[in-house]
């Protein structure tokens, strides 16, 4: 009887813990970013009361359910401790959602800004400036899934023999080349998949980057003509330091989309192929294999991953509206 009464003090201790450290971490993140007056803090606190006691309910407990819930077994009944994190790191197909993950964190944010801030810039002042990016910005209007079965479209597949109805495999028809099975080729097949979502951010990139373009002060953009900057140097020495605020937020607003990435990958390929990523192995752990326990321990590891990006987000956010005035 003690000990059942121990071990579940022990059970309640090590979820507070767990709790404990992802809200530290978040406190941790934005006390090193942000260094306000402390009588600001309490006023705010004070306006955000009500919205903080909401996240209480709908966040902050069910991440201590969580939390606690990566600490059991499948069942639910044997206390495993840290069996499910450990889990996460030594199986394979495991290690290979995380490198695929690593993989969208890296290439979506850096494409999806590089894209969206050259367009920007060139369309810039342009005679269809409103036509191109009305044209530009539509993907950002389909869900993920629509995307993806548009895409899935793309890279249809047929035998050589049978009419083409995937537009790229076509394109290799023409060229004299053999048709491809996009989304099962690995390594490739991911960087396809990833695509799919460059489609969709490029477009948010675009008009916010445009934004922050159009709000250059004139007189500064002015005053570097007359000194003779232009093209290269305009863009490095004023340009890019204008909108380095706007560039970073972008940037980490995609970086966060991509850590959660599970739509394209779930409609397109279901996680096959060598295309897994993390927020697809929580769904299958937890609904297709019964494991909640591998499941929450996942969805944990995914909350600890965002939360310094969301942090460094809101910092981002905070410092773009101070300069603004």
């Amino acid at each position: 009887m003690l000990a059942g009464w121990q071990d579940k003090v022990l059970q309640v201790g090590l979820a507070l813990v767990a709790i404990a450290g992802v809200v530290a971490l978040v406190v941790l993140v934005v006390a090193l970013l942000e260094r306000r007056r402390t009588k600001e803090r309490w006023i705010a606190l004070v306006f955000a009361g009500p919205a903080l006691v909401l996240l209480a309910v709908g966040l902050i407990y069910p991440m201590g359910g969580t939390a606690l819930m990566s600490l059991y077994d499948g069942a639910q009944t044997r206390f495993v401790g840290l069996d499910n994190y450990k889990w996460i790191f030594t199986d394979p197909a495991a290690v290979r959602s995380l490198l695929n993950t690593l993989i969208w964190l890296v290439v979506v944010p850096a494409a999806s800004t590089g894209f969206g801030f050259l367009y920007a810039l060139l369309i810039d002042g342009s005679r269809f400036e409103r036509f191109t990016k009305t044209l530009m910005f539509m993907p950002m209007a389909i869900s993920f899934v629509g995307a993806s079965i548009i895409w899935k479209f793309v890279y249809a597949y047929r035998d050589v023999s049978r009419p083409q109805i995937g537009l790229l495999n076509q394109i290799l028809i023409w060229l004299g080349q053999e048709p491809r099975q996009f989304l099962i080729d690995s390594p490739w097949n991911t960087l396809f998949l990833i695509v799919v979502m460059i489609w969709t951010q490029t477009g948010y990139a675009m008009v916010l980057l445009s934004a922050a373009i159009k709000a250059m002060p004139v007189d500064v953009v002015e005053a570097a003509r007359l000194d003779g900057a232009g093209g290269l140097r305009m863009l490095t020495n004023i340009t890019v330091p204008l909108v380095r605020p706007t560039l970073v937020v972008v940037f980490t607003t995609i970086a966060i989309g991509s850590l959660k990435v599970f739509d394209i990958v779930r409609t397109m390929t279901g996680g096959q192929y060598d295309t897994q990523v993390i927020a697809n192995t929580m769904y299958d752990q937890s609904f297709r294999y019964g494991q909640p326990g591998i499941g929450s321990a996942i969805a944990v590891l995914l909350l600890v991953m965002v939360a310094p990006v969301i942090a460094f987000n809101v910092h981002q956010l905070r410092r773009n509206r101070e300069v603004r005035g």
